[in-house]
């Protein structure tokens, strides 16, 4: 019995070396992470309203009975406005995304520095501690405290872990958009199915039990996540990472700054009719709290099929991103002004699934498009551009209970929807600004293409052995002088041949065909170690410290891809 499950142990391991499974392993973590995170912030909704209605019901019956303990006639105590406990309720609920909107832009550059695994993992623990807040909270405050620290969790949590998939996922852009589309998927799953699984749990066994649910799962999600990532005992694969962008340099570039306002302003429709719905429904429909409580359940199935949709379009005509998204916004804008017009429960479904389908093209179509932006425009490192696509949504869900409640007030349910909708069809033409954005096919990450990964005999890549010759330089004090005379530096590509090689002082070789086949006319070739074939990289002397003969090669790989490629020249 004990040598059969060591054999199971065994090939466990073994498959979990393989990187295919390794990847489908870590996709399932970051779906099961970020349907957590999504249910957590939407189980609150039948829950915390009902059960701060009662909080403030038992301070106001204590105050009465004080009053008419002291004898002071007719025992009237103080009495709390409905209006302020909605205000409450409004900061309570936008908290989170006030706080995930504050610390996004630290926890982007944060992940590019350390990878995507641990802060994945401290996203996991913040929201396991928050869960077990919620589920013990007795008073506002706390529940203020639980509410603003799963916004912290979640700003490491669903950044680390979309960039993660689209790091595991960017040897082409097809697997990319599927299993993003497949994420977002289990985003849309865990905010509708929320409210229905916290409202029952609710009212058959109290509070607490929902939020107990949810820290089991979490706490499972991340023991799956340290066993199969490990993500403190890889240190050396870490330090292999190139430097990301800066996140203002992300910012300022005009076609993620298009792809951003887009992700707020299709998220503004939902956001904002998530706390508003409820009291125009009872108003104008007489509707029931089962009604209310399933009127955003139906728009699962349009959300799902919106990214099936733009998942296969976008494997056969990769070029259109930016049309899918487009037609998403317009979709957006056109069910946002059908909604004040809706009469019964029945027609209301019908603008709830445009809008939810409309989403779903927007997001599948332009969060790949993120990551490929900064693939040809960029270092391949994702974090801080999935930072940035974090306070997209979280300037859309941060201004929605506080700012959707008071436009109802001043202006109407119907002009909150006739402006949501105006603003998704003024703003969908931007998108034609990326439409020049070059498909590579297949497309994968600079670092994949220049410089490799580990073979699968274990061979470190290129860009490893360059990494880790320049601590060695830095120890040994083996700076090379570029200026002086003996430092001309040749970059070859001679046909029929994948060999780059550089003259002294920095000499660094990959030759991947048979040399008999090269033509190695008017080429300038430095002597080397003779180099065995099949040999990805291999380093004679180091790189200068400064890392400009890394620069030299990056530039020099992308020439070389530029002329060869047959498709239209990349931005």
């Amino acid at each position: 019995m004990e040598s059969s499950s060591n054999g199971v142990a065994t090939k466990v391991r073994e498959a979990m070396r393989d990187p295919k499974r390794q990847r489908t392993v870590i996709l399932v973590i970051v779906c099961v992470a970020l349907l957590l995170d999504n249910m957590l912030y939407m189980v609150i909704v039948p829950i915390i309203p009902d059960y701060l209605a009662g909080l403030e019901s038992e301070a106001e019956a204590e105050a009465k009975a004080q009053a008419q303990a002291r004898g002071n006639g007719t025992g009237a105590g103080p009495t709390i406005a409905p209006v302020n406990l909605d205000v409450k309720i409004g900061v309570l609920f936008a908290s989170k995304a006030i706080l995930q909107l504050a610390v996004n832009p630290l926890s982007g550059p944060f992940i590019d520095r350390v990878g995507y695994d641990v802060p994945l993992l401290i996203g996991l623990t913040v929201m396991f501690l928050s869960t077990c807040v919620f589920a013990f909270a007795e008073s506002y405050g706390t529940l203020f405290a639980a509410r603003s620290l799963q916004g912290l969790g979640s700003a490491f949590a669903d950044t680390s872990g979309i960039a993660m998939i689209a790091d595991r996922y960017g040897d082409e852009e097809a697997e990319r958009s599927r299993a993003l589309g497949l994420a977002l998927a289990f985003i849309s799953f865990g905010s509708l199915v929320a409210p229905p699984f916290g409202g029952i749990l609710y009212e058959l066994a109290g509070k607490r039990v929902p939020f107990v649910v949810l820290a089991c799962v979490c706490l499972a999600d991340g023991c799956l996540l340290l066993a199969v990532v490990k993500p403190f005992s890889n240190r050396t694969a870490r330090q292999n990472v190139p430097a990301g962008a800066p996140l203002h340099r992300l910012i300022m570039d005009p076609y993620i700054a298009v792809v951003a306002g887009a992700l707020t302003v299709c998220n503004i429709p939902l956001a904002f009719l998530e706390p508003t719905i409820a009291g125009w429904m009872e108003v104008t429909m007489r509707a029931t709290k089962w009604q209310i409580g399933m009127a955003w359940l139906p728009s699962f199935f349009p959300h799902v099929l919106g990214v099936y949709v733009t998942v296969k379009l976008a494997a056969r005509y990769p070029s259109m991103q930016w049309f899918y998204g487009a037609v998403g916004m317009l979709i957006i804008g056109a069910s946002s002004c059908v909604v004040p017009a809706c009469k019964t429960f029945a027609q209301l479904m019908l603008p709830l699934c445009g809008i939810c389908f409309g989403i779903a093209l927007v997001d599948t179509a332009l969060l790949p498009t993120l990551a490929f932006l900064v693939d040809v425009r960029h270092a391949s490192v994702y974090g801080s551009v999935y930072a940035i696509a974090d306070i997209s949504y979280s300037v859309a869900y941060a201004l929605g209970p506080v700012v959707a409640g008071n436009i109802v007030h001043t202006m109407g349910f119907a002009q909150l929807n006739l402006g949501m909708g105006l603003a998704n069809v003024l703003y969908a033409p931007a998108l034609l600004a990326l439409r020049r954005v070059c498909q590579v096919k297949p497309s994968r990450s600079e670092r994949r293409i220049l410089l490799d990964e580990e073979e699968e005999d274990g061979g470190a890549g290129l860009y490893d052995a360059i990494r880790m010759e320049e601590p060695r330089a830095k120890r040994k004090g083996l700076c090379a002088d570029t200026n002086t005379a003996n430092s001309e530096t040749y970059n070859t590509y001679p046909a029929n041949a994948n060999t780059y090689s550089t003259s002294t002082p920095n000499t660094y070789t990959a030759n991947n065909t048979n040399t008999n086949n090269t033509n190695t006319a008017n080429t300038k070739t430095p002597k080397t170690p003779k180099i065995s074939t099949n040999t990805r990289a291999t380093t004679t002397t180091p790189l200068p410290v400064d890392g400009s003969g890394l620069d030299a090669m990056i530039a020099s790989s992308r020439s070389q891809s530029e002329e060869e490629s047959s498709g239209p020249e990349c931005i």
